[in-house]
């Protein structure tokens, strides 16, 4: 009874060490932190680093002595029979050559002396973890840009439901007041269908926005590599985020090329074929292998090999070999020549990626600045938008505007409200975009 206790107290605390490492709220910073340890994608990307150092410790492996071992085991079933006349009268007779059992047990160790390849092969290695290492912090910058978006996407879903919530009060208090007034014959019928016009409309779009709210926090936890179900709080509110996020400074951050992810990439692209020049003119040089093994033999009647008294034969061997390229009629020639315009390719490919992270830099600046000002314009808006409600609200209640003038204004409000909340993720957005481009962020 105690043991099963115990076990049962394990498998609860077992339990409850797995769930607490689930999140159950976050603020953008930590699903940003926690997206960086559990994406899939960021996982993998840490695994082909990885891979890359095994790769690298493989290359290296392939030139340091290689040992080899082998047991070889012959019994002859019907031995080969070779008539030779032993006696010299002129008769045949059968003559047997060797024992019918036999074992030969032999090692052997190989030893690189000199490959050009070897050479070109170790410097190969160390480029391609760079590589790896370079497409880690590209997928943990597009982890980290796409975590902000999803966040944002759930905020705005939310802010919008809020939003959409207290418009359907009002209009739904409105309603009840028209239908009064109307039912005492002081108001047209019209004015009574046109609010229950514009709150259909209302509520139809609550009910898409509900829907988009459960689809938007679905994908923030396939971003940030929880299960597609997992129910999370937000910490962090969209205004909140916007106002952080407000940073002129960041726009006037001098762009260095160099420093980018994306040109580094290019840069060790560029790396990469520069090898592959070498490796082809190594081609051309000799190699140099030396090897030296050592083995024993026995052989008997019978199966006789674990006996103390049975007799072995040992042997070694020792030996360099040299291997000079001579002529190949031009093909090592044309390899060369082929991975010569394959590095040219890739020096003008850089070329272009330079240019391009340029442009992408000065239109990410662009569209930020953008944003801040749009976000500036539409806060604007929505506070004309409003009173403008107010004072049609007030005028149609008092008989001096009509129900379409209130509909009007009100419809104008309502998108008024959602263009601001779109400007400030937009805000979100487009400082993400910028620092991503500009790789000025540091990741953990």
């Amino acid at each position: 009874m105690r043991k099963t206790l115990i076990l049962i107290t394990s498998l609860i605390l077992t339990s409850v060490g797995f769930s607490q490492e689930k999140p159950t709220s976050l603020s953008l910073q930590e699903a940003i932190d926690y997206a960086l340890q559990n994406n899939r994608t960021a996982i993998n990307a840490g695994r082909d680093i990885t891979a890359a150092e095994k790769q690298k410790w493989e290359t290296i492996a392939s030139g340091l002595p290689q040992v080899s071992a082998g047991i070889n085991y012959q019994n002859a079933l019907k031995q080969q029979v070779t008539p030779v006349d032993i006696n010299g009268d002129g008769i045949d007779e059968d003559f047997v050559l060797g024992d019918p059992q036999n074992i030969t047990a032999t090692a052997i160790l190989n030893q690189k002396i000199f490959d050009g390849s070897y050479l070109v092969g170790l410097q190969s290695a160390k480029v391609f973890l760079e590589i790896s290492k370079n497409a880690k912090v590209k997928t943990d910058l597009e982890v980290r840009k796409s975590v902000i978006e999803a966040y944002g996407n759930v905020l705005l879903a939310e802010e919008s439901i809020t939003i959409l919530n207290k418009n359907i009060a009002v209009l739904q208090k409105n309603l009840e007041e028209t239908t009064k007034i109307f039912e005492n014959g002081l108001e047209e019928e019209e004015s009574v269908e046109q609010l229950k016009i514009t709150l259909s409309g209302v509520e139809s779009q609550l009910n898409n926005t509900n829907r988009l709210k459960t689809l938007a926090y679905q994908m923030l936890n396939i971003t940030i590599g929880l299960d597609l179900n997992s129910e999370i709080v937000l910490t962090d509110d969209l205004e909140t985020l916007t106002a952080q996020n407000l940073s002129i400074e960041l726009l006037n951050t001098d762009a260095s090329v160099e420093n980018t992810i994306d040109y580094q990439i290019a840069e060790n692209d560029k790396v990469s074929k520069e090898l592959l020049v070498k490796l082809e003119k190594s081609k051309a040089l000799p190699t140099l292998n030396a090897f030296i093994n050592g083995g024993y033999a026995g052989f008997s009647e019978s199966f006789t090999f674990a006996n103390s008294s049975q007799r072995w034969i040992g042997s070694s061997i020792f030996g360099v070999s040299l291997d000079i390229p001579i002529f190949s009629s031009g093909m090592r020639s044309a390899s060369t020549q082929r991975a010569q315009i394959n590095l040219e390719k890739a020096q003008t490919d850089l070329t272009e990626t330079e240019q391009k992270i340029k442009l992408q830099i000065a239109s990410a600046k662009s569209d930020y600045q953008f944003a801040i000002e749009d976000y500036e314009n539409k806060k604007e808006n929505l506070a004309l938008a409003e009173r403008i409600e107010n004072k049609n609200q007030t005028k149609f209640f008092e008989g001096i505007a009509s129900s379409f003038e209130l509909r009007q204004a009100q419809t104008q409000l309502y998108t008024a409200q959602q263009e601001l909340l779109q400007a400030m993720l937009d805000v979100i957005n487009k400082k993400a975009a910028l620092e991503t481009a500009l790789n000025t962020i540091t990741l953990n």
